[in-house]
């Protein structure tokens, strides 16, 4: 009884800890530039069952640092992920033509393309990279 009891404990944590472990997509990534060639940090990170990403840096096209009303704001938000790098039912905020796209994003190594439309104009939000 004790060697089960063990056993179930044991089984216990590892669940505990799969269930905490990070997904691939957290992070902090570097956005491409837009169309007016200025970019910006996003953190992504779990919020409720799906994750979002914040603005946290914006850079010019130079890349210098530049201050914008859009640092804390939200651009990435409800990406779920469906497996396989991919994560969809999304919306991306692009500042550069303040419109919010439905999205997916795909994670392959170190890049996460990001796409998305409305109102049927679809884009291409480019290929961020993985800063941490």
């Amino acid at each position: 009884m004790k060697r089960m009891m063990t056993l179930a404990a044991a089984a216990c944590l590892a669940l505990a800890g799969a269930a905490h472990a990070a997904d691939p997509v957290e992070g902090v990534w570097q956005t491409a530039p837009d169309d007016n060639g200025n970019f910006g940090h996003i953190e992504v990170k779990p919020c409720g069952p799906a994750f979002c990403g914040t603005l946290i840096k914006a850079f010019d096209g130079a890349g210098a640092q530049i201050e914008s009303e859009n640092v804390g704001r939200k651009i990435v938000w409800d990406m779920v992920a469906k497996g396989d790098g991919t994560y969809e039912d999304g919306k991306v905020w692009s500042p550069d033509r303040d419109k919010t796209y439905n999205s997916y994003m795909i994670l392959e190594g170190n890049g996460l393309t990001v796409k998305g439309c409305v109102l049927g104009i679809c884009r291409n939000g480019g290929t961020w990279k993985r800063l941490q």
